[in-house]
């Protein structure tokens, strides 16, 4: 039997969360493989000294988490569109593990957001030193959206000495021309005075994976549902 009301809105709106979390699922692993396995970062990996570096774990959490969303939309999708119990409830069972994980992540990041922007600003300072070094396309891909996002520019600001100009947004005014905010400054600024609406992000994902679970299980019921009246009905009839 075919889905009707709240069935069908919901397994349009899993159709669409699965189509945007596959899109920054590539994203992420894409981005992360990249970075591993890159002619100018694949070294850092080989140093055992470094394994713990902030660089290094935010590549491995890029490529863990793009796999992670990868499965999560492969189960969603096949659930949905073939209306599979069991797809559907592994699908329930690993967004409930990221929902909570999300809001687990942006509590700790709001308790310890001084820890947080220290190990970010790690992370940029070694993408620009990579970038400086080799002048890795992707590397300049990512520091031009960190820039636009942050409106910060480099290590230092100053347009005469920066080595990333490249990579830095329009400046805002006649001294931003001269100097610009520094991105170390500008990330651990966002951490200390924004560090509530860092969480709030992280509470806003975990939000809408709430509302792609509450839809998974409404459409696991009018699933089952129908199930249980087909059995009736060939119950009755033979």
């Amino acid at each position: 039997m075919a889905l009707d009301g709240c069935g069908l809105v919901c397994k349009y709106v899993l159709v669409i969360f699965n189509i945007i979390f596959a899109l920054v699922g590539m994203a992420f692993l894409g981005f992360g493989l990249w970075l591993r396995f890159s002619s100018n970062t694949r070294g850092i990996f080989s140093i055992e000294d470094l394994n713990s570096s902030a660089f290094v774990i935010g590549v491995t959490v890029l490529i863990l988490m793009g796999s992670v969303m990868l499965i999560v939309v492969t189960f969603g999708d096949y659930g949905a569109c073939s209306e599979k119990r069991c797809a559907l409830l592994v699908f329930t069972a690993l967004v409930a593990m990221l929902a909570l994980g999300e809001v687990i992540i942006g509590v700790l990041v709001y308790s310890k957001s001084d820890e947080v922007a220290a190990s970010v600003g790690e992370f940029y300072a070694s993408l620009y030193t990579l970038y400086v070094a080799s002048g890795d396309p992707a590397i300049a891909v990512s520091l031009t959206f960190i820039h636009n996002a942050l409106h910060c520019c480099g290590l230092t600001g100053i347009s005469l000495v920066e080595m990333v100009q490249n990579t830095c947004p329009k400046p805002d005014g006649f001294l931003e021309k001269i100097k610009m905010p520094s991105c170390p400054g500008t990330i651990s600024s966002v951490f200390d005075s924004k560090a509530p609406l860092v969480m709030g992000m992280f509470l806003g994902t975990g939000a809408l994976l709430i509302t792609a679970l509450v839809c998974a299980c409404v459409l696991l019921k009018q699933i089952k549902k129908n199930q249980q009246e087909v059995s009736t009905y060939y119950s009755a009839v033979y």
